[in-house]
């Protein structure tokens, strides 16, 4: 994802952490718990292997999740929600109520868009 320049509001700050197609869905899923990789992979159909990698590294560096390696045999690795991430779930809650609204209305005028 394209990074935006810095303002003053937030607004750029905010997108560059979350936006994108899978972030958000990214986090929700982390915030009911920690997930492997895999587990990503099969809760996210449509998310190709690169790009949940590509995702769940810039969310490190954002410090919205941890990534956790077992010194196992076979190595596990588990990603969670940090503190940083648990403080966007009221936003997130918001953003997921607008949306079934908005979805709502679009159904009752039979207003449709392709998704992105």
């Amino acid at each position: 994802m394209k990074r935006l320049p810095p303002d003053d509001c937030g607004f750029a700050a905010a997108l560059n952490a979350v936006g994108g197609k899978w972030k958000m869905t990214i986090l929700w899923e982390v915030h009911a718990g920690p997930r492997r990789f895999g587990e990503l992979r099969r809760l996210l159909p449509g998310i190709s292997e690169k790009v949940l990698t590509e995702q769940l590294r810039q969310m490190e560096a954002d410090g919205l999740v941890a990534r956790r390696v077992y010194p196992e045999v076979v190595q596990r690795v588990e990603y969670s929600v940090t503190a940083v991430g648990l403080s966007l779930q009221s936003a997130i809650n918001v953003m997921s109520d607008w949306g079934k609204e908005h979805a709502a209305r679009l159904a009752e005028t039979g207003t449709r868009r392709k998704p992105t």
